[in-house]
């Protein structure tokens, strides 16, 4: 028997987030900590190697090695989440984030900063997956939507400021600054966790993890949404791989000129995400996700036909458009997939965020290891990952019609 979900399109209040602003900065500054630690110190990278008479790929290791602790460290926290709660593994998360930045600060060798950058990774990877399950506890279908908007909202300033913050240490202080810094914003997001969050979820009995897992994991409608969501995502990463390259040397931009698009572009992302909750008391969340992807796509296929004799005017358009498709993409694909997880949606936040994770680091490696000197190999990956997230996307639509509620 076919039945729709119905959380998913009962109508909803015009303003979930009413009474929640505080809540909702909270838990954007949370999810923000991953893109702040990454943007703010990518500065310093040049003055780092200096510094550590390190080459240019043991440096680039600190970036990698940080990933690594994002993507794994989440398949512990997401349990621990439903186990114990949210604020007790977010605190213990923030104290290991803070106690990493500060070692990523005194770090006298960049082996050692690596490590520490892995430690840091693996307490801010906390944030975000009890940031998802806080969301799904309170509010669910487009409500859960709208707020992960706003999420949107608040994490889009880290990419826009953060490197003008770092640079700014980095003149004043020098690298280390930056670290200590981050240690600050740990610790002050401790107090206001402490403050401010509180439990809605209780704890649940000791549950087998490979057991959760694979109860999370029989959900079709998460496994496919997230899916979908995740190659949306990984568009967006093999953009911010590729799009250095494509302006700077094949246009011969200047790199001023360069971070001005690439800002322009994060704006777009947080533009569409605020239109996202205007969309959502119209339309359930699925549908707007459907229907930005395919936009994404016909976007994609116009800028690889063009990859080779588009002008700078038109990739900057063309990839302006695609970013910002993705900003009502994400949000919607995510409150889909957490739809039906509410008992488990501390493990099924992790499950998404390292698939997520895991198909991002791909479609980047992909692009260089496409790379011919033209922008071919960024354009390619970007409309594949449109094409898979679709046919994820719609495939998810075709279960939830069929999956019952509950």
């Amino acid at each position: 028997m076919r039945r729709r979900l119905v959380a998913m399109s009962a109508p909803t209040s015009d303003t979930p987030e009413r009474g929640a602003l505080g809540l909702v900065l909270l838990l954007g500054g949370l999810t923000a900590i991953g893109p702040l630690s990454i943007d703010a110190y990518l500065p310093a990278l040049p003055e780092i190697a200096r510094d550590l008479h390190a080459s240019a790929a043991a440096t680039q290791l600190t970036l990698s090695t940080f990933f690594l602790g994002l993507a794994s460290a989440q398949l512990v926290w997401g349990p621990l989440a439903d186990r114990l709660g949210r604020r007790r593994p977010l605190a213990i998360g923030l104290v290991l984030f803070t106690i990493g930045a500060i070692a990523c600060a005194l770090a006298p060798t960049i082996e050692l900063l690596a490590a520490a950058r892995f430690l840091q990774a693996v307490g801010g990877s906390s944030g975000m997956v009890v940031t998802r399950a806080v969301v799904r506890d309170r509010w669910a279908g487009r409500d859960a939507a709208r707020i992960m908007s706003l999420l949107v909202l608040v994490m889009g300033a880290a990419p826009v400021l953060a490197p003008s913050l770092g640079s700014a240490l980095l003149a004043v202080a020098g690298w280390r600054a930056i670290f200590v810094a981050l240690a600050v914003f740990g610790v002050l997001a401790l107090i206001a966790t402490q403050i401010g969050l509180r439990d809605l979820q209780a704890p649940r009995p000791p549950e087998p993890i490979a057991h959760a897992a694979k109860q999370v994991l029989r959900d079709r409608v998460f496994v496919t949404a997230a899916l979908g969501g995740g190659f949306a995502q990984a568009g967006l990463f093999a953009y911010i791989a590729g799009s250095s390259f494509v302006f700077i040397e094949h246009h011969g931009l200047e790199p001023a000129t360069y971070a001005w698009i690439f800002g322009a572009n994060a704006a777009g992302y947080v533009l569409s995400a605020q239109l996202n909750r205007r969309a959502l008391m119209r339309a359930e969340p699925g549908a707007i996700a459907r229907a930005a992807i395919v936009v994404t796509l016909a976007i994609a296929v116009v800028l690889r036909l063009t990859a080779i004799d588009g002008g700078v005017f038109v990739h900057a358009s063309l990839i302006w458009i695609y970013v910002a498709t993705l900003g009502l993409t994400n949000p919607n694909a995510t409150a889909v997939a957490l739809e039906h997880q509410h008992a488990r949606a501390g493990l099924a936040s992790a499950l998404l965020g390292t698939m997520q994770l895991a198909i991002a680091a791909l479609s980047s490696a992909a692009v260089g290891l496409l790379s011919d000197g033209t922008p071919r190999a960024m354009t390619t990956v970007m409309l594949g990952c449109a094409a898979v997230s679709l046919i994820f996307l719609f495939r998810a639509h075709a279960l939830a019609r069929v999956t019952p509620v509950g």
